[in-house]
């Protein structure tokens, strides 16, 4: 009898023990299983957002996707052949357009890159090539020169771009694209005002040069 009730502890911490080793191990593995279970959970909400992103790329219209493209390119043209105005230009009037260009673009091309983030469009970020031809002939020019040139192309370019954001606030598929188009339309309608009192500005300068050298010769003979 007295071995036995020695014994009996033993068993009973044996048993214990194995217990508490099962109870471990299920722990483990449901650890493990919730591990997975995050990991698994997080790569579908990745997934998700990137088919949710290629479905808002997908669903936009060629028309519209064309379009952004197009905005971008002609805002970041004016931003760039603005800077140069407030460097180049001769007349005040003709700088303060360029620095107006650099503002109002700026802004409206911000507002379009964060609407192509949440369509899903990479908009471009150079210049095309008949632009960057532009470019490389006013960087050329300053004075009059420069700002009859200058004046010439922004009402020619405004007016291009009056009728391409009319035409995309009316037809527009995509109602924020639509939205964008509709409440930049005011602001490049006054930009033609303004260019077409600049080129006026710049054309009378040019009048002006004309005159005083004519009158020079003749002093002069």
């Amino acid at each position: 009898m007295s071995h036995n009730r020695h014994s009996l502890p033993a068993v009973v911490g044996i048993v214990s023990f194995c217990f508490a080793a099962a109870v471990y191990g299920m722990g483990d593995k449901a650890n493990t299983h919730n591990a997975n279970n995050v990991g698994t959970t997080a790569a579908a909400n990745t997934a998700t957002t990137g088919s949710s992103m290629n479905s808002n790329a997908s669903t936009l219209s060629s028309s519209d996707r064309k379009f952004m493209e197009k905005a971008a390119e002609g805002g970041m043209a004016e931003v760039k052949l603005g800077q140069l105005a407030t460097q180049k230009a001769g007349a005040d009037q003709v700088k303060q357009f360029g620095q107006r260009m650099v503002d109002d673009h700026g802004k409206a091309n911000d507002q379009l890159k964060q609407l192509a983030s949440t369509k899903g469009v990479t908009l471009p970020t150079d210049l095309d090539k008949s632009t960057q031809r532009e470019y490389d002939k006013l960087s050329k020019l300053s004075g009059a020169d420069f700002d009859r040139e200058y004046m010439k192309h922004m009402v020619s370019d405004h007016k291009k771009d009056i009728s391409e954001f009319k035409s995309e606030s009316n037809k527009a598929k995509d109602a924020d694209l639509k939205q964008f188009a509709s409440s930049t339309l005011p602001t490049l309608q006054e930009h033609l005002n303004l260019a077409q009192s600049a080129e006026q500005v710049a054309k009378n300068e040019g009048k002006t040069q004309t005159s005083s050298r004519t009158s020079t010769n003749k002093t002069g003979s």
